[in-house]
């Protein structure tokens, strides 16, 4: 199961991600952003990403290709956007986060 939001920022969107990123609910993800219309940036926080079978990995993959810029904060969403050489975020400002959201 997963859970996909999505929060506006001053100088863009946050799409947040949460649990396993698999099968169908990949392209559900890559459906979303279709359907909505970015005039910022888009930040997609992978932090609460538990899995991502080759389906996952590959929206995420597309994701950055349409230049999304990514946040990793545990050692499995980094291993992620190293092996998918997905672009980390570097300002500070992209998101925030609050624990137990």
């Amino acid at each position: 199961m997963v859970r996909i939001t999505f929060d506006e920022r001053p100088m863009g969107v946050t799409m947040r991600i949460v649990g396993r990123l698999v099968g169908h609910f990949a392209e559900e993800a890559k459906q979303l952003i279709l359907r909505r219309k970015f005039a910022a940036d888009l930040v997609v926080d992978l932090s609460d990403v538990t899995f991502a079978d080759s389906s996952g990995e590959e929206a995420l993959t597309w994701l950055g290709r349409v230049g999304a810029k990514f946040v990793a904060q545990s050692s499995y969403s980094l291993d992620l956007c190293e092996r998918l050489h997905l672009q980390l975020s570097t300002e500070v400002g992209d998101i925030s986060y609050q624990p137990g959201d």
